[in-house]
């Protein structure tokens, strides 16, 4: 299996372990995403694992339109998740877990049967089936802590966010183009892993410009949680500003 669904497996576990045993209580608590419970935030990943799974069997319009039926026009991304929650909010926590687990379990199914370079449809635009696999498993990785913090438990830091920051720094011309903004050159990430270990992201050009940090930091910083003045990143060159409050993850 490719390892970046072992990674996502892996992630799966690692949030189904968080969300076992859990009391009504619980599902209802709100977490770190400004107006979501803990039942909310599981639910966006069930749907969003459905929508990649439409992606990958060439159903994604398909499942798009069965998601937001009835959810009204959403002017960005972050307002039609929004919606799509608003429109299913309300149902018990562990139908809400087991749908997730039931759709997770099918997605890498279908993620693991598919070609690694087909190329499909995804919110942000055409991507790689690999990429797609990439994308769920940083938006189930940030979506673990958010329901982690709840609780107050920490998320250990692992080598599966290689597979992140690797995907961040691959984004970097996308996140400028989204912000209408032109980058001066190719652009660099020198990361330190969770054990010490150097990962190092460099294009085929040299880079004009470099990032250098905690490979934790960095995926938090991409994934939208910390602003960059809260962490110990740092950069050189005529984009560093500005790829630091730019870097996502096809979000």
């Amino acid at each position: 299996m490719d390892p970046i669904l072992v990674a996502l497996t892996a992630q799966h576990a690692e949030l189904a372990d968080l969300l076992a045993g859990l009391d009504d209580v619980d599902w209802a608590r709100p977490s770190r995403c400004d107006g979501w419970s803990v039942a909310d935030v599981v639910l966006h990943l069930a749907q969003t694992d459905e929508m990649a799974l439409g992606s990958a069997t060439g159903r994604f319009e398909e499942m798009l339109a069965r998601l937001t039926d009835g959810a009204g026009p959403a002017g960005t991304v972050d307002e039609g998740a929004d919606a799509m929650v608003g429109r299913e909010r309300g149902q018990p926590g562990d139908a809400v877990r087991d749908r997730w687990q039931s759709g997770a379990d099918t997605l890498v199914g279908a993620l693991a049967a598919a070609d690694p370079h087909d190329r499909v449809t995804w919110v942000a635009g055409p991507l790689s089936i690999r990429t797609l696999v990439t994308t769920r498993l940083a938006e189930t990785w940030v979506h673990t802590g958010d329901v982690a913090a709840v609780f107050g438990k920490d998320v250990a830091p692992t080598a599966r966010l290689e597979h992140i920051a690797r995907l961040a720094w691959r984004t970097v011309p996308y996140a400028f183009a989204r912000a209408g903004r032109a980058l001066a050159g190719p652009v660099a990430f020198e990361l330190r892993g969770p054990s010490g270990e150097h990962w190092s992201f460099v294009p085929e050009q040299a880079p004009v410009t470099t990032i250098r940090g905690d490979a934790g930091e960095l995926c938090l910083l991409a994934t939208q949680r910390v602003r960059p003045a809260a962490t110990g990143l740092r950069g050189d060159g005529p984009d560093a500003d500005a790829v630091l409050g730019l870097v996502r993850t096809y979000a």
